[in-house]
């Protein structure tokens, strides 16, 4: 097992490579332990090079109405008035505190989502 730090892009195919040559190797094995090892180092390089920005809150929230069968009709009772529901899902009004805490709660969508 020779296991270094992933530097630069050529490191991080080679260690891409070896986690599929490792895929499904037995837990507390030789093979068990470089495959979570390599995985940790790929999360690492791939959090450092490529992230992902949070989504949007509006789209979030859609994505959980889809998610839950819900309309613009249900939401009623999360941000106000169905013209409210329309100014929020249309983003022509931004989310109130009170707004963001309803729907961290009973939406269970989180919070720094809906902050950002």
């Amino acid at each position: 097992m020779d296991i270094r730090p992933i530097k630069t892009e050529n490191d991080y195919n080679d260690a891409l490579r070896r986690i599929e040559e490792l895929w499904g190797a037995k837990k507390d094995s030789p093979d068990g332990d470089e495959f979570e090892l390599l995985v940790t180092l790929v999360e690492s390089y791939e959090m450092k090079h490529y992230p992902i920005a949070p989504p949007d809150p509006i789209d979030a929230i859609k994505f959980r109405m889809e998610q839950m069968g819900m309309t613009n009709a249900d939401m009623k009772k999360y941000l106000g008035s169905q013209s409210r529901v329309s100014e929020i899902l249309n983003k022509k009004r931004r989310l109130s505190l009170g707004m963001i805490k309803t729907l961290y709660k009973e939406l269970k969508i989180p919070a720094e989502i809906l902050l950002s």
